[in-house]
């Protein structure tokens, strides 16, 4: 009864209060899809009906499909093919065709683009990759370093890489951005702890950057990470901030002691040399005395000798010649005057000798 009634009142068009319903529902309500159906319709020939129309519409849906497998690859891209997932092969730059999705598929990473990854800083984005124009700030844990000679050195620095091969890449390494940073605070770590802080802080970086390049870069090609380390470059290299201001303090006495040690080495090398010319000297001339002394020793026993003989075989013409050389030797460089008995006047006259000019002229 309940439900013949209730067709009662809706055959009637009425609603369920007894009134008559005006309102006419769309002629579409019982199949929303009537005008898409009606356009497939009307595009197949012959309205749809038949198995042609729907042979026509499978073909144009294959064609689609099949052609959804062209794809490009930029210049700065590497192109890498998956079947069901696996890898197949790699394509360059250009148009390309792969298989249709679900069969195949491509990825196509940049090769060309250098990346940047930061270690011992952190920008705004709390990462350690790619932005070099955030600001920085400095994290501890993986910038602080002991140093061969266990000393602690703080140091950020920043590792530009690029991909060199594609498939390698993005299949033999999991987190790839993850393990070249790990690699690269590892062979930071190896390469500082095999070497001294001093080097370190003056004049031994681009050695230790290049040391921790080529590390990576072995260590890296070990996983075949399809990886290629570009440059190493350490951004800052100081004491830890708690120690700086003794560290520099320190830094200053070295180098104090070393400007000192140089002025004694130069002192040193100029003051040496002099003292070894003037002892060289002083033998050569004590040499020379020696020679002298020695010759003239030997000339007179020589001379000695030659006048003894002579003596023997003339005592008196040598005893006269003796007397005469004696005093010419001692009359040499004395005023001398010279009274000629001979010449002398009559007797009892006494000759004048100037005395008085004679002693002047001997102390001039």
């Amino acid at each position: 009864n309940i439900i013949k009634n209730n067709s009662d009142w809706n055959g009637d068009n009425q609603n369920p209060w007894g009134g008559r319903s005006d309102r006419q529902r769309p002629s579409n309500f019982d199949n929303p899809f009537e005008g898409l159906q009606k356009l497939v319709k009307n595009f197949l020939p012959g309205g749809g009906r038949g198995w042609k129309g729907f042979a026509l519409l499978f073909l144009i849906l294959f064609s689609l499909w099949t052609l959804s497998g062209i794809y490009r690859v930029n210049a700065d891209e590497q192109g890498v093919v998956l079947r069901f997932g696996k890898f197949i092969s790699q394509t360059g730059p250009g148009l390309h065709y792969h298989l249709p999705w679900p069969i195949e598929s491509v990825q196509t990473p940049k090769v060309t683009i250098v990346n940047r990854i930061d270690i011992g800083m952190r920008g705004a984005q709390n990462t350690g990759f790619s932005n070099p124009n955030r600001s920085m700030r400095d994290v501890p844990e993986e910038s602080l370093m002991l140093t061969g000679d266990e000393n602690i050195v703080d140091i950020d620095f920043t590792v530009f890489w690029v991909i060199s091969d594609a498939s390698k890449f993005l299949f033999n390494i999991q987190y790839p951005e993850r393990t070249i940073k790990a690699i690269a605070e590892s062979a930071m770590r190896e390469v500082v702890g095999n070497s001294e802080i001093q080097p370190i802080l003056t004049g031994a970086r681009q050695r230790t950057e290049e040391s921790v390049r080529d590390l990576m870069q072995t260590t890296l090609n070990l996983y075949g990470a399809g990886v290629q380390v570009r440059e190493v470059k350490m951004q800052k290299v100081d004491p830890p901030s708690a120690v700086i201001d003794s560290f520099r303090d320190v830094q200053a006495a070295r180098a104090d002691q070393e400007r000192a040690r140089n002025e004694a080495n130069a002192y040193a090398n100029k003051v040496v040399p002099e003292a070894q010319g003037e002892s060289e000297k002083i033998r050569r001339d004590s040499e020379a005395y020696q020679s002298q002394t020695v010759a003239e020793a030997e000339g007179q026993a020589t001379r000695f000798v030659s006048i003894y003989s002579e003596y023997v075989e003339a005592k008196d013409v040598t005893r006269k010649r003796m007397f005469l050389e004696t005093m010419e030797k001692t009359f040499k460089e004395m005023n001398k005057v010279i009274i000629d008995g001979d010449a002398v006047g009559g007797q009892g006259v006494l000759p004048y000798l100037p005395l008085n000019e004679i002693r002047r002229k001997g102390d001039n």
